[in-house]
């Protein structure tokens, strides 16, 4: 058989194949070069989930004749030049626009500012048109319409109208949180028009646009710096998660990415604080010398490559979890507006309601109300109440169904505890304690499992952790590049109670296992590690083993429910969330505690 050369047509619908997999990749790609033209204004219009139409208007730079008579020919671009070491620009394949006129009817109308007067080109199933004169505003217009039109089996795999409408709704989310001085608006027959206004150098005011004015309040600023790698950007404390990971966002030098590596780094560092099946939200930003980070890895460059991949992950990692030990402590206000949506003022349903009773009376009542004293006007008195001041009558037989304990006869003062002072005990679990603003209600299982938790993790970082010695050394063979990359990270892995030692070139021994896993498959772990650090460079998955272990510990050894507590062990169980880095959630990642403010309470009853 003989070789021949494709034509353009087929050149260009195989790089289609590649670049343009569905109507949101090629919005992204229109957007994208809006952005590359300095456009402030980006319009986007769709019809039939982009698939009958998708329209990209800005007011950039635009193109003139001889411009336009290149942008639809392959490989040709002005962003770059000779290299692909410096790429500071979102295109610079020159694929996008032939691929699109390739599969679809694609025409572009731009003018240059100044200009009398625009210019218009058009592409239908790869057949050119001549460049001609057209009236038009400053600035570009690219208009595609029936995509893959010229492909009929790749709209088989398009999904429904709803869905592609969706992934395109995505695209201009992110880069509407990447370039927060652009004003984007998001419009068309299948949609309510969606617009994000400038917001200029407020990138928090962008983000609670795309993520909701929730994330303003639950949101923590990472601002940090590693070897000329800085990362900033925001991310929720750990109670403020959801159920998938959209709304997790990364951005290299400004370009939008869905990158493995971050995103697992981004797990890595809230593993033990976000529940299983919940995903955290943040927004990340890495600026980095663009020599070392390869972003031309996929025509569609949603993927890169970082030289030292070790050193982001590390980053991300550290960087997180050090600003959630430091302000990430707190319930998330979502905790209080479920709480304010649940009561419901004056209302209580027919059959809740007591029956009328003839002469009824406080004593006469199963029910009897504590009262508590006022807050005292001192600071640091210690409550003299003991068990007996708000333990029930001896008398009573009957625990009433709503039991709610006195914490003390003379309270403890309230103000500069962030949690408060203890002022009841309700169902033998839960803790309700005065602020200075507000009241706090602390799942009193949850809470201390936390902090035992915390305390083995202490134990497991300032000490090297008790091994067993097995009695026959475990040989376990791996190829010989597994064996150097393990024995980079023997220390680290001998603090963590595994020993292990070089046994000929493709093999390694293990004489010592972390007591703590008790009976552990140590070539499963050894190989599982193995290939962690071949990935990433590092062995945190014996780390994170450990980490599991002493969680379970740390359930199983906490204060159980249904325990009454004292006075003094509530208020002592406060001093001490308020002292101890991540105390605001379980090992389970569920909320410890939720925070109701004044204002919240007296919007419950009309006062505000």
């Amino acid at each position: 058989m003989s070789i021949k050369q494709l034509s353009e047509t087929i050149i260009n619908q195989i790089a289609a194949g590649e670049v343009i997999e569905r109507p949101a990749s090629a919005a992204k790609e229109l957007i994208e070069n809006a952005i590359d033209a300095g456009a402030s204004r980006i319009e986007i219009a769709t019809a039939g989930g982009g698939k009958s139409l998708l329209r990209v208007a800005d007011n950039g730079g635009g193109m003139g004749p001889d411009d336009l008579a290149l942008a639809i020919r392959r490989h040709c671009t002005s962003k770059i030049s000779e290299t692909l070491t410096d790429i500071r620009t979102l295109g610079f394949r020159g694929e996008a626009l032939p691929s699109i006129g390739s599969v679809a009817r694609l025409s572009i109308t731009s003018r240059l500012p100044g200009s009398a007067e625009g210019a218009e080109v058009s592409v239908t199933g790869g057949k050119l048109s001549a460049v001609r004169p057209a009236a038009t505003n400053a600035g570009t217009i690219v208009e595609v319409r029936d995509l893959f039109f010229a492909t009929p089996a790749r709209l088989k795999f398009l999904k429904t109208e709803k869905a592609e409408a969706g992934a395109i709704t995505e695209v201009v989310k992110r880069m509407a949180i990447a370039f927060p001085h652009i004003r984007f608006v998001l419009s068309g027959a299948d949609r309510s028009t969606l617009e994000f206004p400038a917001t200029g150098d407020d990138r928090l005011a962008r983000m609670a646009q795309v993520l909701g004015k929730e994330f303003r309040d639950n949101a923590i600023e990472i601002d940090a710096v590693r070897e000329d790698v800085r990362l900033t950007g925001f991310a929720g404390i750990p109670t403020f998660n959801r159920g998938n990971s959209a709304h997790q966002y990364a951005f290299i030098n400004g370009r939008p990415v869905q990158d493995k590596l971050i995103l697992s780094a981004i797990r890595g560092a809230y593993a033990e604080t976000v529940p299983q099946g919940r995903y955290p939200v943040a927004v990340l930003s890495i600026d980095i010398d663009p020599a070392l980070v390869d972003v031309n890895v996929h025509p569609a460059k949603s993927d890169v490559r970082f030289r030292d991949p070790g050193l982001i992950r590390g980053l991300i990692v550290g960087a997180i979890r050090e600003a959630l030990a430091q302000n990430g402590d707190r319930a998330a206000t979502t905790g209080a507006d479920g709480m304010l949506r649940a009561f419901r003022p004056g209302y209580q349903p027919a059959y809740q309601r007591p029956a009328p009773a003839a002469n009824w009376s406080r004593d006469a009542s199963p029910y009897r109300p504590f009262e508590t004293a006022p807050v005292s006007a001192g600071f640091g008195e210690r409550p003299q109440a003991s068990f007996s001041d708000f333990s029930m009558p001896a008398a009573r037989t009957e625990r009433p169904a709503a039991e709610a304990v006195a914490a003390t006869a003379t309270p403890e003062p309230a103000r500069h505890y962030p949690l408060g002072a203890a002022r009841a005990q309700l169902h033998e679990n839960y803790i309700v304690a005065q602020t200075e603003n507000g009241l706090v209600i602390v799942d009193q299982h949850a809470a201390h499992e936390r902090l035992v938790y915390e305390e083995l993790r202490k134990a497991l970082r300032d000490r090297r952790l008790p091994s067993q010695v097995l009695l026959i050394p475990e040989i376990i063979d791996l190829p010989e590049e597994d064996c150097d990359r393990l024995m980079v990270h023997s220390q680290d892995l001998d603090r963590l109670g595994l020993a292990i030692e070089r046994f000929g070139p493709g093999a390694v021994a293990v004489r010592e296992t972390p007591a703590m896993l008790g009976e552990v498959d140590a070539p499963g772990l050894v190989r599982q590690l193995a290939d962690e650090i071949a990935e990433w460079d590092t062995a945190s998955g014996l780390s994170a083993k450990l980490e599991h272990v002493a969680a379970t510990m740390a359930c199983h050894g906490s204060v159980r429910s249904g325990r009454r507590l004292r006075p003094e062990e509530m208020n002592a169980l406060l001093r001490q969330m308020e002292a101890t880095p991540g105390s605001g959630q379980c090992n389970h990642g569920r909320p410890t505690y939720i925070e109701l403010k004044l204002s919240d309470i007296e919007r419950l009853f009309g006062r505000s």
